[in-house]
């Protein structure tokens, strides 16, 4: 006879997602109960909405009043295969769009829709009455990956581990081979120079110039496979940070490229944070990051004794969920979000200093770390601050 009590899901709000707005000012999260939205530093609560119903999605358009959401959880407010764009100044809905399947993601900008189904990614120009520019057929995309920047979209292709860049103005498409197995996590920088992508595997980062989809740098996150939560570049699009399932949070220095540039060649044109500088096929020179030292210029010797790593890491939290006896995970899947599971690490740069991790889940967290220089002009990131934003 089973004698132990039953874990109580009822006491508080949970987080089902979160996600940052386009310059990380401020985050949006969906509740089991309605919607909510932070500001990222100091993390404080500017906005909540109680439906007594599940949101799997929330995505802020900037700092305006208009989110997208999305029904989720064991109570949906609104069906999983509809996006509702909400304005929160009349408190009502504005836009709904309608799919033949559950919506795993939405992208918005001043004059754009993305949303990202199972298989296919859907582009509306964003009006009173949104006009459907295309769509394109992608590789399953259970995570539903997207990032829109102020000229373009990535998304998956049409096989795993490619990459579909679409102008937005001209409509123009191109097909990266990225990756040898599925996609995990993509971003765009803030200045659209540069593409990051990382797959299943979890070990490396690949970095493409968007101005012509050539590989111009290959980060490596690490040995073991790992599970990538999320890949974030700075404001000023010359440090990368990435997170995963080892509960790590990892910073990089990018390569120096013209960014935009019509040829796609590397140049010192924009000033660099140090002197370290990247070849065109990804390969550290002199002075750049390498674990190994030494080793790395031994020639024959396998590529991970070569290749960059991150300058400085920092853990952060992720494993808040309840767990069994035996420390089996006890949560069962929700229903409408992407993988079942609420979303660790999410990372948001607040500054070029400055950088945020959120996760969703019953200990929805903040965490805030900080860039420094040490001795010897070594740098690091340590963790400032951390609470449960639901608290707040």
């Amino acid at each position: 006879m089973n004698t132990r009590p039953a874990i109580d899901e009822s006491a508080g709000s949970v987080s089902l997602s979160c996600a940052f707005n386009q310059d990380s000012s401020c985050f949006s999260v969906g509740l089991d109960t309605g919607f909510c939205v932070f500001n990222s530093e100091p993390c404080k609560l500017q906005v909540s909405r109680d439906f007594n119903a599940g949101i799997a999605i929330a995505t802020m358009l900037g700092r305006s009043n208009f989110v997208a959401l999305v029904g989720g959880g064991r109570q949906p407010k609104f069906p999983q295969n509809k996006v509702m764009i909400w304005d929160n100044a009349k408190q009502s809905v504005a836009i709904t769009l309608e799919f033949r399947s559950p919506v795993h993601r939405v992208c918005l900008s001043r004059d754009r829709i993305v949303v990202a189904l199972q298989n296919s990614v859907h582009i509306y120009r964003f009006s009173s009455a949104p006009e459907k520019i295309s769509v394109f057929e992608t590789a399953d995309n259970p995570n539903g990956l997207c990032c829109l920047g102020s000229k373009m979209v990535a998304f998956p292709g049409r096989t795993p581990g490619q990459v579909q860049m679409v102008e937005l103005d001209r409509g123009n498409v191109s097909i990266i081979p990225a990756h040898g197995t599925p996609l995990r996590a993509m971003e765009l920088s803030p200045d659209g120079g540069i593409l990051a992508t990382a797959s299943e595997t979890g070990t490396l980062i690949r970095l493409y110039s968007t101005a012509n989809s050539a590989r111009v740098g290959e980060l490596r996150r690490g040995i073991d496979p790992a599970i990538i939560f999320s890949i974030a570049i700075s404001p000023d699009s010359t440090l990368l940070a990435v997170t995963s399932d080892k509960s790590t949070l990892h910073i990089f220095d990018l390569p120096s490229i013209i960014a935009h540039s019509r040829h796609g060649s590397m140049t010192s044109e924009r000033p660099h944070r140090n002197s370290n500088s990247f070849s065109t096929n990804g390969s550290a020179e002199e002075g750049n990051n390498q674990k190994w030292g030494i080793l790395g210029k031994i020639p024959l010797l396998p590529r991970v004794f070569s290749d960059v790593y991150s300058f400085t890491s920092a853990h952060f939290e992720t494993d808040d969920e309840p767990q069994t006896d035996l420390g089996k995970k006890a949560m069962m899947p929700i229903p409408g979000i992407p993988g079942g599971k609420p979303r660790k690490g999410i990372i948001g740069w607040k500054d070029d200093y400055t950088i945020i991790v959120i996760g969703a889940g019953r200990d929805g967290r903040w965490e805030k770390f900080i860039l420094g220089e040490g001795e010897g002009g070594k740098r690091h990131v340590v963790r400032n601050g951390w609470k449960r934003y639901l608290g707040s």
